[in-house]
């Protein structure tokens, strides 16, 4: 009987975790550009990305409004911060745009392959949306 009840303990464990850890936010996402490619990864209970790959590596983050980070290397930079995750999208996050130095509110909406990310200023009608796909 214990021997029963301990499997069946670790059945529903095992389960558990797996649930838990598939997330399918999580992972490697290519831009539509397919200049760039982002990592989303979730740190406690919120979300953030990081720009792994960008086609040229050498690229400076010269539009930075802090003079003291436009020599960092823009690969590497973690431009999604604080996503919290409602249902399929994922909001109340930040997105940093390298191209122009400036950050938006954003929000994310998961489409199975597909990330729609959307960055605003104030209402989320004014913005851009760009859709990410998933790397396999």
């Amino acid at each position: 009987m214990k021997k029963l009840l301990f499997t069946c303990c670790a059945i529903l464990m095992s389960v558990a975790l797996f649930a838990q850890g598939s997330d399918p936010v999580l992972g490697k996402w290519q831009n539509s550009s397919a200049e760039g490619r982002i990592e989303i990864f979730k740190k406690g209970d919120k979300y953030y990305g990081k720009l792994y790959w960008i086609k040229d590596a050498t690229k400076k983050d010269s539009k930075n409004p802090d003079e003291k980070l436009r020599s960092r290397n823009i690969q590497g930079l973690e431009i999604l911060t604080n996503f919290s995750k409602k249902g399929n999208s994922f909001e109340g996050g930040k997105i940093y745009d390298p191209k122009n130095g400036k950050t938006y509110s954003c929000q994310m909406t998961l489409n199975g392959d597909k990330l729609e990310v959307r960055g605003y200023i104030g209402i989320s009608l004014i913005g851009r949306t760009e859709v990410f796909t998933r790397i396999k």
